[in-house]
């Protein structure tokens, strides 16, 4: 048969057509799959964006609490964790199998408004029921963003044919460079809006040797050094809190898609698919698991780090030593850091793993932890200051994003009762560095700190040995 009879053959032809109908839907399907990727990329940055509106709000006023609320301001903070955590038991698995993650987030969101209201009359009576009403708010609110970003970056690695747990950091990296960045805007407010005549501070003056290792909150001497605020810089300060915090719930249900969207049904089962006390005991039951029980020193111990760098690290070294005012210019530092380490860790795992950046983590911490042991804040070593929350930075990067990748790792299949245990012991970390805030000197706190951070490097050594095992077999 000659060529020309071969294609005038209907045979040929319709063999022909099929196999352009069959590219023609292939390339159709490619294309589909390249727009929902970015479509989920898109929405992965607009949550982020979302908590950036908030946690300018909300992170900056919590870093100042210590200083301008005193007593009060340290125990509202240890209430929000309390709440936290018994709202953890109850509220996040209802909230999304009511509303979803996207409508949980948002109006979660609600519920930190009324903390920062509080902050025009702070007292015993508005402080502390706003500080329970934000930790019941707040479970639900984190354990929908982890949810949201683990399915999303699911379904992202399922059309892309990417690794999962690559993915899975990826996206945390971004949301924490993006959430970390409030830091930066929050504290410059607060900074800006409490700059005033607080005079010089002589490097002899006599109560900088009470200031570092040495501050204690009972003592009344610490705490008198500490000048208060103008009300109208109260006011002024907590007015463009609040708006920020009303925008980011309306941000996340304007512009955010519901995972229903883009994620198939077996995933939003397995994520909504358990009664509140079905999840209760699922939390609890994950306790069970070994890798679990090893995690959570690390957990607590995140939990503890970011409470004490708030809470006491601002009181006792940088209100105490240099007034304020500058909370804000030296948290500013953190939160640089913070943001673009928590973008750049995530390619570095991808090149050398886990274990050399969680090993960075641990060496840096405890040098800064040893540094502040021994060193005692002055006006001429200010710098100092801002180096140590740049560094501090630097280490919480990691374990803000890869704590959360590697729960989502090794619990891949119950991804809501991993991370309410998350939620669980990093909220005991902050709980009980708001606690000991004003019974405990930062000398005892230090060294809490430095032997939290060696039980939760054992834990997690513990953890990748099984896992290379696992890996041999």
């Amino acid at each position: 048969m000659t060529v020309t009879e071969l294609h005038d053959n209907p045979a040929f032809e319709a063999d022909s057509e099929t196999g352009k109908t069959q590219a023609s839907t292939k390339s159709r399907s490619q294309a589909s799959e390249r727009f929902v990727t970015r479509w989920i990329l898109k929405d992965v940055c607009c949550v982020s964006f979302g908590f950036f509106l908030l946690f300018t709000s909300y992170q900056s006023m919590s870093n100042l609490q210590s200083s301008i609320n005193k007593t009060y301001g340290t125990i509202s903070q240890s209430m929000i964790y309390a709440a936290l955590i018994l709202s953890s038991a109850f509220i996040p698995t209802w909230m999304m199998k009511k509303l979803g993650e996207r409508a949980t987030i948002s109006v979660s969101m609600l519920g930190y408004s009324l903390y920062i209201a509080a902050q025009f009359y702070p007292t015993p009576y508005t402080l502390i029921p706003s500080a329970v009403v934000l930790g019941l708010a707040a479970a639900p609110l984190w354990s929908a963003k982890c949810t949201y970003l683990t399915l999303a970056a699911q379904q992202y690695a399922k059309l892309s044919g990417d690794v999962t747990e690559v993915v899975v950091s990826k996206f945390f990296g971004i949301f924490f460079m993006v959430f970390q960045t409030s830091q930066v805007v929050g504290n410059l407010i607060s900074s800006i809006v409490l700059v005033g005549d607080y005079g010089h501070v002589s490097p002899d003056d006599p109560a900088l040797a009470s200031c570092g290792a040495a501050f204690c909150q009972v003592s009344q001497g610490n705490t008198s050094s500490i000048k208060s605020i103008s009300d109208s810089q109260r006011y002024t300060m907590s007015g463009i809190y609040l708006g920020f915090t009303l925008a980011s719930s309306a941000f996340i249900l304007m512009f955010v898609n519901p995972l229903s969207r883009y994620c198939d049904g077996t995933l939003m089962r397995s994520s909504t698919g358990r009664s509140v006390l079905q999840q209760l005991g699922a939390t609890f039951h994950h306790l069970r698991h070994p890798y679990q029980l090893l995690i959570i020193p690390l957990t607590f111990w995140s939990g503890l780090e970011q409470a004490f760098l708030s809470a006491d690290f601002t009181a006792a070294y940088v209100s105490c030593g240099l007034g304020v005012h500058m909370v804000g210019y030296t948290m500013i530092c953190f939160g640089l850091s913070n943001a673009l380490c928590s973008l750049s860790w995530t390619p570095v795992v991808k090149r050398v793993g886990r274990v050399p950046v969680f090993s960075i983590a641990f060496i840096l911490h405890g040098c800064l932890l040893i540094t502040l042991l021994y060193w005692t804040p002055s006006p001429d070593e200010a710098y100092v200051l801002f180096v140590i929350p740049a560094l501090w930075g630097v280490a919480d990067a990691v374990w803000q994003t890869q704590i959360n990748a590697l729960y989502g790792m090794l619990f891949p299949r119950d991804s809501e009762a991993a991370f309410s245990n998350y939620r669980l012991w990093e909220s005991f970390g902050f709980i009980v560095a708001y606690i000991c805030s004003s019974f405990i000197c930062i000398f005892t706190k230090l060294c809490m700190l430095i032997v939290s951070l060696v039980i939760g490097l054992l834990g997690y050594a513990l953890i990748e040995i099984w896992e290379r095992k696992k890996l041999k077999v």
